[in-house]
């Protein structure tokens, strides 16, 4: 047996049609690309088309096909207008990923309530509508498909500093069981990737010095995970063969963290 015939069998995606919300931000960007190198047409969702540019060139330089669409993840009118463009451009969706997110490091007392409701609009509502406007059409059409919802570490365990994005995580971590229990029948797997710790755009603001002595003395591994070191999750969560029997999971990817305790 040819094993990369037999790898290319299992993970392949060739055909398929992924949409990547927040697919502007480091971490879903290098997931795009990895889906991408599998054959996948990826389209990076967000709202700045210039951050999009970079990551849509690397992808065309190996040869991958990938084009941006701007929609806000918490307008259900917005996410409905980027399905149609999808299914116009592309004829078809296979793999959603929702990624969007948002952060602060603001003490829980002096959390405002305007600080609070941005935090849960994209987190949460984000999630729960890109599940429910892609996971209607997922259903109807009848092919199947993988819903791989962005959850966090403070989304299994909660963690300091980040109250409202802890509370919303764990919102997305329960979304994700419930409608992988639900859709089941219909072939259609939701899942969660669960990064431990990885420098992005959201949360540089929050890794002072004592910040990551405390995260590093907490990670058997000893260093923060890099935005490639998603990939192979992805495609394992992605793949309708690979995957084909992976649903309601929270797939870790935190070099020992969640293992850690005295």
């Amino acid at each position: 047996m040819n094993p990369d015939s037999f790898l290319g069998n299992l993970f392949g995606l060739t055909g398929r049609v992924a949409v990547i919300v927040g697919g502007t931000g480091e971490l879903c960007g290098a997931m795009a690309e990895g889906l991408a190198a599998a054959g996948a047409e990826t389209v990076l969702v967000g709202r700045n088309a210039e951050k999009a540019h970079a990551r849509l060139e690397t992808i065309g330089a190996a040869g991958g096909k990938a084009w941006f669409h701007a929609a806000e993840a918490s307008s259900k009118a917005e996410l409905g207008n980027l399905l149609d463009a999808v299914l116009r451009k592309s004829g078809r969706v296979d793999i959603v990923v929702n990624g969007a997110g948002a952060n602060s490091p603001t003490p829980f007392l002096d959390i405002t309530e305007e600080e609070f409701d941005g935090i849960v609009r994209v987190n949460l509502k984000g999630v729960f509508l890109g599940c429910q406007v892609f996971g209607r059409h997922l259903v109807e059409a009848g092919h199947g498909g993988s819903i791989i919802n962005m959850g966090s570490m403070s989304g299994l365990v909660p963690l300091s500093r980040v109250f409202t994005y802890s509370a919303t995580k764990a919102a997305v971590h329960n979304i994700s069981k419930n409608l992988a229990r639900e859709w089941a029948p219909n072939r259609v797997r939701v899942n969660t990737l669960v990064p431990g710790f990885f420098p992005a755009e959201q949360n540089r603001k929050i890794f002072k010095p004592d910040r990551v002595a405390s995260i590093m003395g907490r990670t058997p591994m000893g260093r923060f995970g890099e935005s490639s070191e998603l990939v192979g999750a992805t495609l394992l969560l992605a793949g309708e063969r690979a995957g084909s029997f992976i649903t309601g999971l929270e797939l870790v990817v935190d070099g020992g963290f969640h293992a850690m305790s005295i």
